[in-house]
Order: C-alpha cells, then sequence, then structure tokens
C-alpha cells in the first residue's frame, strides 16, 4: 500500500513570526464581491462588529508580486527555482510546493470610516461622459489601521537564509510605502505603510520553544528596518522604473466634483477626503491618469498625422495606460503608469454663484442658478505630483515629458469646467529619475523668476522625445 503525502512531515525546524500596525496612508477598497448592495463596489465588512476585512490572500498576492518584481523587474517571472516561487509556493498542471509563509486576516482595529466615490468613463472623442458607465464605490478612510501577523517556516532541508531574504525583500514594500492593496492601486489608492515590527523566532527542536509557541510567549524584538530584525541583506532590486516628482502651484480655480455632499452645501463641492480626522481638498488619482491619457492618445496621433500610422499612436498610448476595454474579444492590460492620490496645500475654498444664460434671450434661463465650491490658488498653494511608469521603453518616456510640459505651462488643464478656465497649473520644480539595475539617471527643473533651469543630462531628455517621433513613424 502506498504511502500518503499527507503521512509525510515537512521538517519544520523553526517558525518565524512578523507583527506590525499596517496602516493606510490613502483610502482603499476592499471589495467584497456583493452585486446586490445599494453601491457598485461595497467594501468587505467582518459581519460580527462591522471592522474593516483585508483578507490574507490580498496581503499575500501583494507580498508575492513585489518580491517578484525586485527578482525579476515589473512585468517578469521566474522558473520554479524562482525565489518567490520558492517562498510563496506554485502551481504546475499536478506539480506544485505549498507556500511556507503564512498570511492571516487582518481586521481593522476599530470600525472604520467609510467615503463614498463617483466614478464615470470619459469618452475620449467627445470629452463627455460614457453612457451607462458611471459608478459608485465605497472605500476606508486613510489612518485604518490592521494588526498585521505573518509567518514564515523554515524546513530542515532548505535554504534558511534565502527564505529569509525573500520574506525581508517583501516585507520591505510594506515598510518603504511601495506596495499598494486593493482596487485602483495603480490610481492611488491603498497606499500603506508599517513603521514598526515585532519579529519572534521560535526554535520548534527544543521543549522550550515549541512550548513558547504553542503560548506564543516571549520578547519580540522591534524595529523599523525588518531586513536588520531577520539578520539578512535585502539588497536586490532588478525593476526599471522612470519615476516624475512635480511641485505646482494653481493657477485661478481648480474643481473636481464630489459625488456627495452635506446639507446645505453648495451644489458642486471639490472632492475632499479625511486625513488625520479633518476633510482635506485632495486631486484624485483617477482624474489625473484620465487627463494625461486622453493628452497622450492626442499627442501620439498628432505626431502619427504627420509621420506615422494612428495605429502605433494608439498601441502606444494602450500600451502605457492600459487598454480600454471595448468588447468581451479586447484582453485587459495593466496601466505601466501609476499615480498618487494627492492632497493640495493650502488652497482658499470658495463658493462661486452661477447662472445659465438663455442665448436668446440674453437673460437667466429658469431654474438654471447653481453654486460651487472650487478651490482657488493662492502664493503658497502647492500640489505635489508623483509619477512612475514601470518598466518603460524610451518611446513611452518621450511621451510622458511632452505630457509634463503641457502640465508645466498650464496646456493640460486637470478636473471639471476646463472651458471656463479652471484647472490650470504652474510649474515650479521637478525631479526626473531613470532607474536601471546599476544606472540612476536624475534631472532636476526649475522654474525661478520667469526662468527655466535644468540640471541634469539635456541632450538624452531630447533623445527621449526623437525615439517617440521615430517609433510612431515608422
Amino acid at each position: 500500500m502506498s504511502r500518503g503525502h499527507w503521512q509525510d512531515s515537512r521538517k519544520i525546524v523553526e517558525r518565524v513570526v512578523v507583527c506590525g500596525d499596517l496602516v493606510l496612508e490613502t483610502p482603499a477598497c476592499f471589495g467584497n464581491g456583493d452585486s446586490d448592495s445599494l453601491t457598485d463596489m461595497p467594501l468587505a465588512l467582518d459581519p460580527l462588529e462591522g471592522r474593516g476585512l483585508l483578507t490574507g490572500t490580498s496581503i499575500a498576492g501583494a507580498l508575492r508580486a513585489y518580491l517578484r518584481e525586485r527578482e525579476f523587474g515589473y512585468g517578469r517571472d521566474g522558473g520554479s527555482d524562482a525565489l518567490h516561487n520558492r517562498l510563496f509556493g506554485r502551481q504546475e498542471d499536478n506539480e506544485g510546493e505549498q507556500s511556507w509563509v503564512i498570511t492571516y486576516d487582518a481586521l481593522s482595529e476599530s470600525v472604520p470610516g467609510i467615503e463614498l466615490r463617483d466614478g464615470v468613463a470619459i469618452d475620449p472623442e467627445t470629452r463627455t461622459a460614457e453612457s451607462r458607465k458611471k459608478f459608485d464605490f465605497e472605500l476606508l478612510e486613510a489612518g485604518t489601521r490592521f494588526p498585521l501577523r505573518v509567518e514564515l517556516l523554515i524546513p530542515q532541508d532548505q535554504d534558511w537564509d534565502a527564505l529569509l531574504k525573500g520574506l525581508a525583500i517583501a516585507l520591505q514594500g510594506l515598510e518603504n510605502g511601495e506596495i499598494r492593496l486593493g482596487a485602483r492601486k495603480r490610481r492611488g489608492l491603498g497606499q500603506c505603510r508599517v513603521t514598526e515590527w515585532q519579529v519572534m523566532r521560535y526554535d520548534l527542536t527544543t521543549p522550550a520553544g515549541l512550548l513558547d509557541w504553542l503560548n506564543q510567549t516571549g520578547t519580540p524584538q522591534t524595529g523599523s528596518r525588518i531586513a536588520d530584525l531577520l539578520g539578512v541583506k535585502a539588497d536586490l532590486d532588478r525593476r526599471e522604473a522612470f519615476t516624475v516628482e512635480a511641485t505646482f502651484g494653481l493657477d485661478g480655480s481648480l474643481l473636481v466634483r464630489s459625488g456627495q455632499g452635506e446639507a446645505g452645501a453648495p451644489d458642486m463641492v471639490h472632492l475632499q477626503s479625511r486625513r488625520n480626522g479633518r476633510l482635506v481638498p485632495i486631486l484624485s488619482g483617477t482624474s489625473l491618469a484620465g487627463a494625461l491619457r486622453a493628452r497622450a492618445l492626442r499627442i501620439a496621433q498628432t505626431i502619427a498625422q504627420t509621420v506615422g500610422t494612428q495605429e502605433k499612436a494608439t498601441a502606444l498610448v494602450n500600451a502605457l495606460f492600459g487598454l480600454r476595454i471595448r468588447s468581451s474579444k479586447d484582453k485587459p492590460t495593466a496601466s505601466r503608469l501609476t499615480t498618487a492620490e494627492i492632497e493640495i496645500g493650502s488652497p482658499l475654498p470658495l463658493v462661486q454663484t452661477r447662472v445659465k444664460i438663455d442665448r436668446f434671450t440674453g437673460g437667466s434661463f429658469p431654474t438654471a442658478l447653481f453654486s460651487e465650491q472650487p478651490v482657488w490658488g493662492r502664493k503658497d498653494t502647492a500640489i505635489a505630483i508623483g509619477i512612475t511608469i514601470q518598466q518603460p521603453t524610451k518611446a513611452q518616456i518621450g511621451l510622458f515629458l511632452l505630457l509634463l510640459k503641457d502640465l508645466w505651462t498650464g496646456d493640460l488643464p486637470l478636473g471639471g469646467e476646463i472651458s471656463v478656465g479652471r484647472g490650470r497649473l504652474r510649474g515650479q520644480q521637478a525631479t526626473l529619475t531613470y532607474k536601471r539595475p546599476g544606472n540612476i539617471q536624475e534631472w532636476i527643473i526649475a522654474q525661478d523668476d520667469g526662468q527655466l533651469t535644468v540640471q541634469g543630462d539635456r541632450k538624452q531628455l531630447e533623445q527621449f522625445v526623437a525615439v517617440l517621433v521615430q517609433e510612431v513613424g515608422q
């Protein structure tokens, strides 16, 4: 009679338990998949106490993906011997290995605050809302805390240092704030961070260590750097990225409409989100990415009309921003461009009353008096934009440089009511970083007293744009 695989011991000799408080820095959408809710995308909540639920599968998937990116780069995978497959397990047909990492479900420390937001798809040709493409979704407020617990099993016949190194690299994503969780994470939602870790190691080969693990006793090591606590050097990073950190002033006003408002509030209020217990005006990542995509398509098609084909222009934009799903035959792809959700610093909120004018009589249109509350720019108003392009091509970098130029000069407005002059920015300073394994290039662009200065290789920036023209024109 053959021996069942369940009778074979995994020969676990040590357990490493890592705990920490995961804090949301921006709102997050952890959906429950319920299609019968009052909202289109409801949150996953604990049915007993109403606390927010962050499932272990979501945590494990994010950690695995981050480790794979650090190991091979964005959008690439390794074989069965890859560190992320050895640590988190793999499945290939009838063969596979179980994960050595146990991730636990996490419930928020208290009943969280919930934000309700609206979303809409914009037709790039008419620049109006597409039919039947408006939706709403629920978000956990920024500042929500989740007690995180991850457990690493160390077997007798495995490379201990490799497993510990892989776990340290994966958790560094939470430590550095580079991992985002939940839906729409490439548009600024779900950004989170762990600032302090607690590590307990249990030696299961001794009675004392086994009893400590069963009773969950012992004195943990605490610190802010997980690699130091695990005693490994976690410096593996093969990612390629082009990052822009830019600061803009607000020239006039900005209005990104909020779908909800309090009683007595103006008819249209700029989008707000709760930070540290107070509501602050924000520029959402979806608004920024939508404006960038529409302008990118316009720029690429303009170049194509001169020297190339429209198909190449559309393919370039889809490769950067992700394919827009038009039919069931379209294969969805993720955006390579990630944006952040931006808090607008020191704005001036003012209520403005407007009225629709009848073009024939020259008088006010009946029942068309309304009020708005956009945010207005002051001298110290600042909008800090952070954008990253994962695994970029030179043509994609060139296209984004043209987008940055339009943002910088105010030619690319953001938000709504751009036809009446809203949403125009003024460039102040930008830091551009092109990071590749073993090579980092940096440029600093600044605007001072009407003079534009560029620190770095300006010819390289021009070369990126030249490659864009050449690629679209072939």
